[in-house]
């Protein structure tokens, strides 16, 4: 065959393995639902590694590289995964007779949330002044609406979320009022406003961003304000999912938070900072780059694209912020100590102490929900419970 009927026999060879790829789809639908009528859990890891060494030994048997296998039978258990997530929260249809408002629907995570709700059978209705969601009830202004839903979610910049809570406080709606923001502390006003006024409320942070689909070995943390009520109403919107729901107080959360957002936030700015006034040309870097190099790289470009106001209120606004700003200049000074004064045995011990911190992390799917600990059940406004 010449060069012209190679690929055209190379793109049979790919509408083929697409096509492997849709049967595939379509048995995992099926498989999604053999495992809720039986009652069994959407992921099988015994199953998932049994699937993965048997790719494995099938490539070297076919002379194909083992890990080219994995990658790609782990990018297909992923999609699997994803669509029997799918299925299964669409089967569970928790909202189903129940009414939801967005306010903020058309931002990024507001969105996400219109469609994660509409896929469990909310009637959701959209507010935001941006125009409405395609396939949902608009309002431009949710001051309009008569705030008769089960559900509020407040998907706003963080400016805007504590004047937004301040005034469902003074509304008082009957549904349970749930808002999205990267950091808590800000708020405590509006939450303790709600909370005063007898109004459901439980705070959410999903630690995701809007292009997620599948929620597995994601994490969805949930304040405690002192409602069982309500935060167990919190927790049912994810029971379908297999994300890790993790409970902690206000306060617990902006604490690790600095650390979790706050510090590798600051550890990419500072960076790309320092790449870009050392006077090297990227494309020069990039040219030799290492391994190291380019996957930081790669994160800290991922940073600089956000948004900056919204980068900036997570460092500004966090009570606790200035605790790991403060723990990464010491780091970066002790670093630059004990290279300086040559001293190897300091160097050593920062290696060596960092690799059994980070050997100590659990696996990124060790967590279940069952084994979160619940933090304390109380908004805690100027460092008193409210």
């Amino acid at each position: 065959m010449d060069l012209t009927q190679l690929r055209e026999r190379l793109s049979r060879v790919d509408r083929e393995l697409l096509e492997l790829v849709a049967e595939r789809q379509r048995l995992s639908r099926e498989i999604a639902r053999v495992k809720r009528a039986t009652g069994r859990p959407t992921r099988d890891f015994v199953r998932e590694r049994e699937v993965i060494l048997n790719a494995r030994a099938a490539a070297e048997a076919l002379d194909v590289p083992p890990d080219v296998a994995e990658q790609i039978l782990r990018l297909l258990i992923r999609s699997s995964l994803a669509t029997q997530e799918r299925v299964q929260v669409e089967a569970r249809a928790g909202g189903r007779g129940k009414r939801a408002l967005v306010i903020g629907g058309r931002g990024k995570m507001g969105g996400w949330f219109v469609e994660f709700l509409g896929s469990q059978g909310w009637d959701v209705e959209v507010a935001d002044p941006a125009g409405p969601v395609a396939g949902h009830a608009h309002v431009e202004r949710w001051q309009d609406s008569p705030l008769d839903h089960d559900l509020i979610v407040v998907a706003t910049p963080l400016g805007v979320t504590a004047r937004v809570l301040a005034e469902l406080a003074a509304r008082r709606p009957r549904g349970l009022v749930c808002e999205l923001s990267s950091l808590k502390t800000p708020l405590r006003a509006g939450l303790r406003a709600l909370v005063e006024a007898g109004c459901r409320v439980a705070p959410i942070h999903p630690m995701f961003g809007p292009d997620t689909d599948l929620l597995s070995g994601r994490h969805v943390i949930l304040i405690d304000l002192g409602d069982p009520a309500a935060l167990a109403a919190a927790e049912e919107l994810f029971a379908a999912t297999m994300a890790n729901r993790v409970v902690m107080s206000l306060d617990e959360h902006d604490r690790q938070i600095a650390y979790v957002l706050g510090l590798s936030h600051a550890v990419n700015i500072a960076f790309f900072t320092a790449l870009a006034e050392s006077g090297e040309v990227a494309t020069r870097l990039t040219r030799i780059s290492s391994t190291t190099f380019g996957a930081q790289l790669e994160v800290a470009r991922r940073v600089a694209s956000e948004s900056p106001a919204l980068y900036y209120e997570i460092q500004a606004l966090n009570d606790y912020g200035g605790e790991s700003l403060a723990a990464l200049l010491f780091a970066v000074e002790r670093l630059r100590a004990v290279v300086r004064s040559g001293d190897l045995a300091g160097f050593t011990e920062m290696m060596v102490r960092g690799r059994h911190y980070l050997d100590e992390r659990p696996a990124p799917d060790a967590v279940t929900t069952a084994e979160v600990t619940p933090g304390p059940a109380s908004l805690r406004v100027g460092g008193e419970p409210a």
